[in-house]
């Protein structure tokens, strides 16, 4: 079966590019100018992707929630509620957004975090959907999502295999636009719990639809490691200054991590070849100065018998390869041999 997903005209698929989200969540700590700036410095690095998170904060908590007390040095605000408001983008902001993106050229969607934000981004036509690990267990939502009918992407993260094909059972008879993604949900993940081999069990188990990963771990080299392993999405937290207010800012890559990132995983990509061991026309130069021949060890004269004693492996370009050398042995020489000379079959005697 294909593994394939279009999201805004891109073809995902086993022979493409590894499609990368370049996730800014709140890391535009509330600024749309901030916002602009991560959506053109990742379409810079490469990224195929931005992506945001919209929440109905007001009816997403309960009161008790909104109002607790959130004092810390990545807050907004005094109250989780309105350090949660404080990161909002309204409708005309994301329109302000969506008319950027476009304009720079990257898709621009986001996470939905509850059906009144669904109803929010598919009033402005949003690409596709990410259900973040939070939401693994919230059907009603998924089969929401789901019935907007757009590309749906889902991070898998504090799930067990049994959440996982719930979901996937759950949202497959109404979209089968899905991508399911290994995640695990530490801020940081630590490497010793990513557990990248789930991406090759989900590959067995979901056999119709690509898989990926979102990944917070610290580093570019594990999306890598995912994508080798079968991974066709990855997605990873994006800022322009680690040192910045804000939660995720942390964990998230850096434009320089960024571009990285995307350079190796374009360069796996056409590393992993085509399976088939061959020679390289570019191997032939160096093996001219390392590939070693028969040659005579020593002066011989014609009429001599080749043994191990008289022969060596030394670098020439001319000569039969050290692993003819039984196929000599034991053998008259037709002609006589200076020291290294190589021997070929026509100094030999049947």
């Amino acid at each position: 079966m294909a593994r394939e997903l279009t999201i805004d005209e891109t073809t995902i698929s086993e022979g493409s590019d590894c499609y990368v989200i370049a996730e800014i969540g709140h890391n535009h700590q509330g600024k749309v100018e901030t916002c602009k700036e991560l959506f053109a410095r990742a379409k810079e690095c490469g990224a195929d992707a931005v992506k945001l998170q919209k929440r109905h904060n007001k009816t997403l908590f309960t009161q008790e929630m909104y109002n607790s007390s959130y004092d810390n040095r990545n807050s907004y605000a005094p109250t989780y509620g309105e350090h949660r408001e404080f990161l909002e983008f309204d409708r005309d902001q994301h329109i302000e957004l969506q008319a950027f993106a476009k304009e720079i050229g990257i898709t621009f969607f986001s996470t939905a975090f509850d059906m009144r934000s669904a109803d929010f981004l598919a009033e402005l036509d949003m690409p596709a959907y990410k259900i973040a690990s939070g939401d693994l267990l919230n059907i009603p939502l998924m089969k929401y999502v789901a019935e907007i009918g757009k590309p749906m992407v889902i991070s898998s993260g504090y799930g067990t295999m049994e959440d996982v094909i719930r979901a996937y059972d759950a949202i497959m008879p109404i979209n089968p636009n899905l991508c399911i993604m290994q995640c695990t949900s530490g801020y940081p993940a630590a490497f010793e719990e990513l557990n990248l081999n789930v991406i090759k069990t989900y590959r067995e188990q979901f056999p119709d639809i690509p898989i990926g990963l979102s990944t917070h771990d610290n580093g570019i080299a594990m999306a890598i490691v995912g994508y080798v392993l079968g991974a066709q999405i990855v997605e990873k937290h994006f800022t322009l200054n680690r040192a910045w207010q804000g939660t995720d800012q942390a964990f998230s890559l850096e434009p320089g991590g960024l571009r990285r990132m995307i350079r190796d995983l374009k360069r796996a990509r056409v590393s992993l070849g085509d399976g088939n061991k061959a020679r390289f026309d570019s191997e032939a130069a160096p093996m001219k100065k390392m590939g070693k021949k028969i040659v005579a060890a020593t002066d011989l004269a014609a009429g001599e018998i080749l043994t191990m004693e008289n022969v060596d492996f030394r670098v020439t370009e001319e000569g039969l390869y050290p692993f003819e050398v039984d196929s000599i042995l034991g053998k008259k020489l037709v002609d006589s041999l200076v020291i290294d000379a190589p021997i070929t079959l026509e100094h030999l005697k049947d």
